[in-house]
């Protein structure tokens, strides 16, 4: 989601200065590769790239395809094989041993409808679809599309394998016969961006805000403290709030897709805070500090007349964070927004040479 947010911006500032530009999608890998299917890139016609198609093996070729592609003012699809010995000198140096096609798209600065599909899927809190359709035979590329589909391919049923997509939460490819053109499109599910709540603005709170803004999580920093809670302080957060829990708690929203972390070294702000957020959609509670910390919260929430039932009980993470010997604020920041990613991914937290299947879903 990240990559998503640096094109979108990327595109407008090039956009005010009409510089022509073109947008990179990996829409098919087939064997090893650094980047999988929805990786994007966009290029300007001066070569300067945002987003990443590669691990940096194939960029180069790349920027050459995209140039003429807009040059030529039509979508493009370039299938990369570096199995074979002329394209493996493009990749094999960086650990790519695949196939790997790639679809570059002109943007037309008037009607940018990439940019447009990709600005939609970063300004909702559902669940979106991003559907890119290229041909095998190097016949017409539909490219990026969105909900609502045009006229041309609505009859094709892609409505109807997109409510498949976001029922199942899994991208995948289907072939299209479309107007005697056999289109492949890819389907990719995407969810939005982790929104974090920070409740607390000491100084252990800012290398987590640093972290969860740089992979991209809607970060939201709150404190009782405007001495604390200040953008001189977090100027890389999307929202600062400052107040008593019962006047924060309603300029709040919460889905699954929502974790807070208690960390602000006042016990009766966490617990008053703690107390609101009961029963609350939310996917991951972090509560910083010793395991007796958590039971004397608990104690006193029953005291209070608030029962925890098991399924919220399992979203409750106290001490916050893995195991990764932390000790400074830096580590112990690692730590939380690790554990935050593999709870609201539902991927356990294991060595990756332990894993036996493939590193990535098969897409």
């Amino acid at each position: 989601m990240q990559e998503i947010k640096a094109i979108v911006a990327a595109y407008d500032a090039i956009a005010k200065l009409g510089i022509k530009s073109a947008l990179a999608t990996v829409v098919h890998v087939s064997g090893s590769s650094y980047r999988r299917p929805g990786a994007r890139m966009l290029v300007t016609e001066q070569g300067q790239l945002t987003g990443a198609i590669s691990g940096g093996c194939l960029e180069g070729d790349a920027l050459r395809k995209a140039v003429l592609a807009i040059t030529q003012g039509k979508n493009k699809l370039v299938v990369y094989d570096t199995t074979d010995e002329d394209d493996a000198k493009l990749g094999i140096q960086l650990g790519c041993n695949g196939v790997v096609s790639i679809l570059f798209e002109p943007i037309q600065l008037e009607n940018p409808q990439p940019i447009n599909c990709l600005r939609a899927s970063i300004a909702t809190r559902k669940d979106f679809l991003l559907v890119t359709g290229y041909s095998l035979n190097q016949q017409a590329h539909f490219g990026t599309i969105c909900a609502p589909y045009s006229q041309e391919i609505v009859a094709t049923g892609l409505p109807e394998i997109s409510k498949q997509v976001l029922q199942l939460k899994l991208s995948r490819h289907e072939l299209v016969m479309v107007n005697e053109n056999e289109q492949q499109f890819f389907f990719e599910y995407i969810q939005p961006p982790i929104a974090l709540f920070i409740i607390g603005a000491g100084n252990d709170a800012i290398p987590l805000a640093k972290i969860a803004a740089l992979i991209g999580w809607s970060v939201t920093l709150i404190d009782g403290r405007a001495t604390h809670a200040n953008r001189q302080r977090f100027p890389q957060v999307d929202q600062i709030l400052v107040g008593k829990p019962p006047t924060i708690i309603d300029q709040l929203s919460f889905d699954e897709r929502t974790a807070l972390v208690l960390m602000t070294h006042n016990y009766q702000y966490d617990i008053d805070l703690f107390s609101l957020l009961i029963d609350q959609p939310i996917g991951y509670l972090g509560l910083l500090g010793p395991a007796s910390k958590r039971d004397r919260m608990l104690a006193d929430l029953s005291l209070r007349g608030l029962n925890i039932n098991d399924q919220y009980m399992k979203k409750i993470f106290g001490p916050t964070g893995l195991n990764l010997g932390a000790e400074t604020a830096e580590e112990i920041a690692l730590s939380i927004s690790s554990e935050i990613m593999s709870v609201l991914m539902e991927k356990e937290p294991i060595h990756l040479k332990k894993k036996l299947a493939p590193i990535h879903e098969q897409t």
